[in-house]
């Protein structure tokens, strides 16, 4: 490979989803001080010219970025080996402990997962951290999201089939109201709502999802316009559509790096539950198959251990 196709790989390698750790070693450790030079003049969307010193330096953005880059594959082979508990426990500490841009992470936990596997988190949470999550959850998030959120962690919800439709029937009329009411008393703020979310069984919510439909012609979801209650409502009733656009969220180019972080926890957590499902979906939604776009976007390791726990989970 000539010098100038090297210098077009290694930035291609660097860019974003994992590294291409092949490329580094086979280009970069082979440079000398010159082609080293040579590589950053000619990658300023890299490097920095400080001409009053005559030297090139990283922009300090882009090197944060790249520190996440190449961490993100031990980070996701350690979530990967952890207990299940454990590893809720541990994103939802870091969920509040990063804030209002990483509630949704509380969100998919506590709805996403069964009453028992909730619990555990719960119990994992006093273990390694000497603080409930609804302690935490209450203690460190302030305003009208708080009482929803301490709502969703705290639950136990029955996980029997068994509904009574009239209820489920009643109560999407309920939402119904409080949604064209909204003007006058935000969805948030109301104590039915978050009743319903909050305790309800997911076959329930699911009949109800449905009878909403019916009322209002148009998904429960795409009526609502607080994020947290749209994040609640697909989790608990369309969960693998919910992580279907999760994904498609983090396999873009451009974005932050906590919605690019979002599809390691996605293929860990649901690799052995429902993955076969949300690469079904993802297929129908999107035109293009959940691995191809992994293998299309991820590099290196990170995509490699991604698609092997496609490929176990889809078996």
């Amino acid at each position: 490979m000539e010098l100038n196709q090297e210098l077009e790989a290694v930035p291609q390698a660097l860019s974003g989803h994992g590294v291409e750790e092949s490329a580094l070693v086979t280009i970069l450790g082979k440079w000398d001080p010159l082609e080293r030079e040579a590589f950053r003049k000619k990658t300023p969307n890299l490097f920095i010219e400080d001409k009053e010193r005559h030297f090139q330096r990283w922009d300090d953005h882009y090197a944060r970025l790249l520190k996440h880059e190449f961490v993100r594959f031990k980070n996701t082979v350690m979530l990967w080996s952890m207990h299940p508990w454990e590893r809720d426990a541990r994103l939802v500490k870091e969920a509040i402990k990063k804030g209002k841009a990483s509630y949704g992470v509380l969100v998919e936990i506590a709805c996403t997962r069964s009453s028992e596997e909730l619990l555990g988190a719960r119990k994992a949470y006093h273990s390694l951290f000497d603080h409930s999550i609804e302690e935490d959850v209450a203690s460190h998030i302030h305003g009208i999201e708080r009482k929803f959120l301490v709502a969703l962690v705290s639950a136990y919800r029955y996980e029997g089939a068994k509904i009574k439709n009239e209820h489920a029937k009643s109560e999407a009329k309920i939402i119904f109201d409080v949604i064209k009411n909204a003007h006058k008393k935000p969805i948030n703020e109301d104590d039915e709502v978050i009743r319903i979310l909050a305790t309800r069984s997911k076959p329930h919510l699911k009949a109800l999802y449905n009878h909403y439909k019916d009322i209002s012609g148009k998904n429960l979801d795409e009526d609502l316009d607080d994020i947290r209650f749209k994040e609640a409502v697909q989790c608990l009733c369309t969960p693998q559509i919910y992580f279907c656009k999760v994904l498609d969220s983090a396999l873009k180019i451009d974005v932050d790096k906590n919605t690019k972080k979002a599809l390691g926890r996605v293929i860990v957590t649901r690799a052995d539950i429902d993955i076969k499902e949300i690469m079904a979906d993802y297929n129908n939604l999107y035109g293009v198959t959940l691995p191809h776009k992994i293998q299309d976007i991820a590099k290196g390791n990170y995509k490699d251990f991604l698609l092997n726990l496609i490929a176990r989970g889809s078996n």
